[in-house]
């Protein structure tokens, strides 16, 4: 599959997070964006739109394992979506997910 339709493919939705007091959800938020590895990845997948595991390590100057480490807290708490395409997991950034951590931190 070609770069310009992995960009225009949709990600699998993410975890609907409805009912969880809002206390508890902006710290989940908060612990996604608590590294700065974290951040660099959210930086490079609203670059690309979106991403396989591999083109995030060959931009970043850490092993695979520990991209994929980040890659697993930032799915957990909302702010990517995951998308399996083939042995390769496609991600991209949850909108709605980072539009809720703005407005929960604009809030406080």
């Amino acid at each position: 599959m070609t770069r310009a339709a992995k960009a225009n493919r949709t990600c699998a939705p993410a975890a609907d997070r409805r009912g969880v007091p809002v206390d508890e959800r902006l710290a989940e938020l908060a612990w996604g964006i608590a590294h700065p590895l974290r951040v660099k990845i959210l930086q490079i997948l609203t670059r690309r739109q979106s991403c396989v595991c591999g083109e995030i390590v060959d931009e970043l100057p850490v092993a695979q394992s520990t991209v994929s480490q980040h890659l697993k807290i930032l799915k957990e708490c909302g702010l990517i979506q995951g998308e399996v395409d083939g042995p390769r997991v496609c991600y991209c950034v949850n909108s709605k997910a980072l539009g809720e951590l703005k407005s929960l931190i604009s809030d406080l």
